[in-house]
């Protein structure tokens, strides 16, 4: 992308997702994410109704006497974004790219972060580990964020989300805020990748899906491609029989990511490319902020 039209670029998506945040996510966000993490303060003697699961056993068997620990809430998170980086995300039929739909989700996000004081960071990934941007603070590191997302040129054109969930437990020791951001179109089972990182950091799903992703138009005989693989094949579309098989595929496709992510109590929402997005994050931080 030329310099000048990534600047336009990055300078557009910078006005809207900052506006959006700012107007619509701040109180939401606090709401849902904000001190959600704690930190050991100190003990004390136990106290009628306080929670037995706090007792500090090493204490109260030197005071013959029980002792509960004592928590605060943490008042800055770490935000991380895992966003799917695979060649599946250039596919817009019916609204925009499904890329552009993720970086303006992430950049809403990013500055949701950063208005609360949080620290942001990134991982692309496709069916590897892109690239990693460790979570900082402040506008400039947002910015970077936004060019890297309009930019960045994977090496990979396919999609791994376990090999990602594994890479992001294994880097990030400190517990986080994560949302991951994919079309979730991924061949691999990452059950066990999600439920160990789901043990560690709070996560929450958001896939970014083409309504043609998920019904074939009456078209009649229709070139299709796999971007990520490459393959290609002829299909007709005519054919009622063929565009059943299509819709059966995708609502089971649909229903496996939904009892992944429900099994390990994940939120998550579901976006298409052209719907409006604020409402739909704005519907899924409610939701949390009301459990």
């Amino acid at each position: 992308m030329e310099a000048n039209e990534l600047l336009k670029k990055v300078r557009k998506i910078d006005i809207k997702t900052r506006g959006l945040s700012q107007n619509i996510f701040a109180g939401e966000y606090h709401t849902a994410f904000k001190g959600r993490g704690m930190t050991f303060s100190e003990v004390r003697e136990y106290q009628y109704g306080d929670d037995v699961r706090d007792i500090d056993w090493n204490v109260t068997a030197r005071h013959n006497h029980p002792y509960v620990k004592v928590y605060e809430e943490e008042r800055e998170l770490t935000v991380m974004l895992l966003i799917d980086m695979s060649r599946s995300r250039l596919f817009g039929a019916v609204g925009e790219e499904k890329r552009e739909m993720i970086a303006e989700i992430a950049a809403t996000l990013a500055y949701s972060a950063i208005a609360n004081n949080d620290k942001i960071g990134v991982i692309f990934f496709s069916d590897k580990i892109e690239k990693f941007i460790p979570p900082k603070k402040g506008k400039k590191h947002i910015l970077l964020i936004i060019r890297e997302l309009l930019d960045f040129t994977p090496e990979s054109p396919g999609t791994d989300i376990g090999i990602t969930l594994r890479y992001f437990t294994d880097a990030l020791k400190k517990r986080c805020t994560t949302f991951l951001i994919s079309d979730f179109i991924d061949s691999h089972d990452y059950s066990r990748q999600l439920q160990v990182a789901c043990n560690k950091h709070d996560i929450i799903a958001i896939q970014v899906y083409d309504k043609r992703d998920t019904s074939l138009p009456d078209v009649g005989l229709m070139r299709v491609m796999d971007l990520e693989t490459g393959g290609t094949r002829w299909i007709n579309t005519s054919s009622k029989r063929t565009r059943q098989a299509f819709d059966k595929w995708w609502y089971e496709r649909q229903q496996i990511m939904v009892e992944r992510l429900s099994k390990c109590r994940v939120d998550h929402a579901s976006i298409a490319t052209d719907e409006d997005f604020a409402k739909s994050l704005m519907a899924l931080f409610k939701n949390r902020g009301v459990r």
